[in-house]
């Protein structure tokens, strides 16, 4: 929409606004839910003919502001910061652009998208630990990226899997998968050892197009790509999935992570946290893996096995049959450990998450990772 000078647009990768009214300084707007089930909080849009002024932005719908308010960018999303806290108002914010500025982005999140990925594997590009493939096509005709790492010329010791964004909107997490990519594939000492023995199967964005066009991906209708694994699939990144994972653990996949981000804000939804499996023998292994992060965890975000979601606490009740992607994985032969984690958006414990700071959580888990490996090897 643009009144005057002033425009608001989500026209580009990961882009999502639908603008109500414009009245004066004041934008009145909402996220675009399309066909998403349930209520969400994703948004992301840009601004531009607004140097100088100081604008007053009002959700309309529902609640769309996280624990450090929204996110900003002044270099068309190159790098992100939050606005904070004292700049909301309920389910308002205001914010002065600064002169000069000619291309704002303000989102929910920190973005995480096709193109970071992108940049990542070009700052591998010549390392011989890292093979890029095309786990298949999306309905809208891209390339759902699939990355090797690790051992790739030999038979590795182990297997690992590791996957993101079955919904769409969740990027922070991508954030710490991106760092423990970069420590299996730069790392010395316990990353160099996963490099030699461990090979990795990772898939960035499970709903690619969703991440693209700037859905929620969280309760899509019919079912979300998450809930997409019983017979048959509606999703061919999911399709794809389920054909080539077992033929890949080859009976060598020992360890599976999903990586996710959990509600817009509140109570353990600010903390990092595992979710529980109704087999108690299984959670109890990714359970001793929790206390291996825990031991080992530096100087990244703060994670507390107690602070673990249990099957049959919360939303965590569903035992049925394996249509999720934690119950699939955790069936395919030689699996020791499946596990989904979830990692907030913005605050943990009081600890502020950044790029960064989510990056250092993935450094983390590579070598809690390391740790586990070794020991269920002996």
């Amino acid at each position: 929409m643009q009144v005057d000078n002033l425009s608001i647009d989500c026209d580009f990768p990961g882009g999502n606004i639908i603008v109500d009214r414009m009245e004066g300084d004041n934008v009145y707007l909402h996220q675009d839910l399309r066909d998403t089930g349930i209520d969400w909080f994703y948004w992301y849009f840009r601004l531009r003919g607004a140097a100088g002024r100081t604008l007053r932005f009002h959700f309309t719908q529902s609640e769309a502001i996280g624990a450090r308010g929204p996110a900003v960018s002044l270099d068309g999303g190159a790098h992100w910061a939050w606005l904070g806290t004292a700049a909301v108002e309920g389910q308002t914010f205001g914010y002065s652009i600064p002169p000069g500025t000619h291309d704002v982005r303000l989102s929910f999140t920190i973005p995480y998208l096709a193109s970071d990925l992108a940049a990542f594997v070009q700052r591998h590009a010549q390392n011989p630990h890292l093979k890029k493939d095309v786990l298949c096509r999306t309905p809208r005709g891209r390339s759902a990226e699939l990355l090797y790492l690790g051992q790739l010329t030999g038979m590795p010791d182990h297997r690992v899997l590791l996957t993101a964004r079955h919904h769409a909107c969740e990027s922070m997490a991508t954030f710490s998968l991106e760092g423990l990519m970069d420590e299996v594939l730069t790392g010395v000492g316990k990353g160099h050892w996963l490099r030699e023995h461990v090979e990795f199967l990772v898939i960035p964005f499970v709903d690619k197009d969703g991440v693209e066009d700037g859905d929620q991906g969280k309760c899509r209708m019919p079912h979300d790509h998450w809930e997409d694994y019983g017979e048959p699939s509606l999703y061919p990144t999911v399709q794809a999935i389920k054909q080539l994972v077992p033929k890949w653990a080859e009976g060598r996949l020992r360890f599976a992570l999903d990586l996710h981000c959990p509600w817009i804000h509140g109570g353990s939804h600010e903390m990092i946290h595992f979710v529980g499996d109704p087999d108690l023998a299984h959670w109890q292994r990714v359970e001793r893996f929790c206390e291996i992060l825990e031991d080992t965890y530096i100087d990244s975000l703060p994670y507390h096995v107690s602070n673990n979601l249990p099957f049959g606490v919360s939303w965590n009740t569903d035992g049925g049959a394996p249509r999720t992607f934690s119950r699939w994985v955790a069936t395919i032969p030689g699996v020791i450990a499946s596990t989904l984690i979830e990692i907030p958006y913005a605050n943990v414990e009081g600890m502020t998450v950044t790029s960064e700071t989510a990056r250092a959580f993935g450094r983390d888990l590579a070598h809690a990772l390391h740790d586990y490996l070794q020991e269920v090897a002996r």
